[in-house]
Order: structure tokens, then C-alpha cells, then sequence
């Protein structure tokens, strides 16, 4: 059974309300009318924007640089995986909204273990993201999709989940082009030349700091603009 695929609501504990910040998207997402909608985990949730998250990562200069000006609904939700979002989207998060964009940048907590979840695959992964995109598509026809690559993650790169998210993002390229979606794998601008995450990129070797979102926001503005 691929778990991934199966919608399910909050199963982490984080430093928020999952469950106000789902109200609260519901409650805002008609006035924000949103151009731009970003669905993720933590990564995305604590950038910035709409509704406004009391944990925020960097400086928000990055996130001004490629968001300033246009209407955005974050639908970032940190410790989220894929069947999170399934469930999300399945209870109203895109529902009556007409962006011309939706970026998605989720799969990074499917490759770990806990009491809560087991880890998945990289297909199983894939076909998660295949459903997500597939609701996106049916909420929101008109939406160009851009699907982020995985970030990496752990310092070295000989660590088994490198591995395993260079899998993933060999799958979620393949499913871009056949969907003629635009796939943004920024991964190895993340990386020193000898592969190693620098934690001047991600603070944690994991979440970025503004220095990673610069190597985001300067990808996402070259599409979206």
C-alpha cells in the first residue's frame, strides 16, 4: 500500500497549529485571490507570505525579490508529506481560486522515518505528486504548474537519503515532461563542488536560510516573470 497517495490530516507536531493554519487558509484564500499559490512543507510554509506564519526563515528579501507585488497564497505546511497536502487539497485549500501559477516543492519529509509514517519510495513519491497535480489540475485547469525538484538535504553526500532524493527527482523530471510542466531541479546550486550542503545554505542542513531562498527566488523569477 503506498501511503503517500492515501489523503491524511496532521500527523507531526510542529511549531504551530496545523490545524489554525488550515482554517485560516480557508478564511483568507477568497480575499487574497491569489496569482501565485505555493503548495509545500516547511521549506515553503516558513518563507513568508500569506497567511502570515510567526516562524519565519530569513530575511525576507529573497521572498520580496520574486513575490513583491503579486498576490501569493503560501500553502506551505511544515512537517507536511504528500498525503497531507492530498487531504489539504481535498478540503477546500484551492477551491473557487484561478492562479496562473501554482509551484509545488513537497516530497522531502516522504524520505524520513517516523513513529507517525514510514518513509517512501521514489516511485511511490512520484505517484504522489502525479495525484496532487492531478487535483491542482481539476481545482485549477487554467494554472501553469511548475514542480521543484527535491532540495537536498543531510550535510554529506554519501548519506543513503541523498540517494534517494536523487531518485525522486529523476522520476519527477520524467513525469514534468511528459505533463509539459516546467521542472526546476536547483539542487546542485545548493551544493559546494565536492557535494556538501553548507549550512550557509541550509541552516539545518535541511531549511534554508536566505541564502538558499536567493537560489529559489532566483530560479522562480525566471519563469514567473
Amino acid at each position: 500500500m503506498n501511503t503517500a497517495i492515501i489523503p491524511v490530516s496532521k500527523l507531526e507536531d510542529d511549531c504551530y497549529d496545523w490545524w489554525a493554519r488550515h482554517s485560516q487558509v480557508l478564511a483568507e484564500q477568497g480575499a487574497i485571490d491569489p496569482e501565485i499559490v505555493l503548495i509545500g512543507d516547511s521549506i515553503t510554509h516558513f518563507w513568508g507570505g500569506q497567511p502570515e506564519s510567526e516562524t519565519v526563515h530569513g530575511e525576507q528579501k529573497a521572498w520580496q525579490s520574486v513575490f513583491a507585488g503579486k498576490r501569493v497564497l503560501n500553502l506551505g505546511f511544515g512537517w507536511d508529506r504528500t498525503q497531507n497536502v492530498l487531504w489539504r487539497l481535498e478540503h477546500g485549500q484551492l477551491v473557487g481560486l484561478s492562479p496562473s501559477w501554482v509551484v509545488i516543492n513537497i516530497g522531502t519529509n516522504n524520505t524520513s522515518e517516523t513513529a507517525n509514517a514510514r518513509a517512501n519510495t521514489a516511485a511511490e513519491i512520484r505517484d504522489a505528486v502525479r495525484a496532487i497535480c492531478d487535483r491542482v489540475q481539476a481545482e485549477a485547469p487554467a494554472a501553469r504548474i511548475v514542480l521543484m525538484g527535491v532540495f537536498p538535504r543531510e550535510e554529506h553526500p554519501e548519506h543513503p537519503t541523498r540517494k534517494l532524493i536523487s531518485d525522486i527527482n529523476v522520476l519527477y523530471k520524467q513525469f514534468a515532461e511528459e505533463r509539459n510542466y516546467v521542472f526546476l531541479d536547483i539542487g546542485s546550486l545548493m551544493l559546494d563542488k565536492d557535494g556538501i550542503l553548507s549550512r550557509e545554505i541550509a541552516f539545518d542542513t535541511c531549511h534554508l536560510t536566505e541564502k538558499g531562498y536567493n537560489i529559489w527566488a532566483d530560479a522562480l523569477r525566471r519563469v514567473l516573470s
